[in-house]
């Protein structure tokens, strides 16, 4: 619940922030309401959007592990089987932290890149 108030806040924030003049001037080139969304405010707003919601995605993917592929109680339920049996405690949980840290690291390097990419650039 939290995650979502939080993006909604921000996606509205990211439509507010193109400014009434692009709306205005869609209208008048005759655009209908969905192409105007889809063609002159989501570009603009995406990029005010993104950099906050890089980060909702970041927090919400290290306190719940609803949106990884590899869930947190699933390697947990594996590693503590696996502990039982070979007794060996901290190197299952460094593995466990190794495999967490990449999954949040990779999925952080693939935001960022994409943030970079639709940039925009001062002339």
């Amino acid at each position: 619940m939290f995650y979502g108030g939080t993006l909604a806040e921000i996606v509205r924030a990211g439509i507010q922030s193109v400014s009434k003049g692009q709306t205005e001037a869609a209208r008048a080139l005759g655009l209908s309401e969905s192409q105007r969304l889809r063609l002159i405010v989501l570009p603009q707003a995406l990029r005010v959007i993104i950099p906050p919601g890089i980060g909702v995605a970041l927090s919400l993917a290290k306190d719940t592990s609803l949106g990884i592929a590899i869930g947190f109680p699933d390697m947990y339920s594996v590693a503590y089987t696996t502990m039982n049996q070979s007794g060996r405690v901290l190197q299952l949980f460094l593995l466990i932290m190794f495999v967490y840290s990449m999954i949040s690291l990779t999925f952080s390097l693939i935001l960022n890149w994409y943030n970079e990419k639709i940039k925009l650039v001062e002339r």
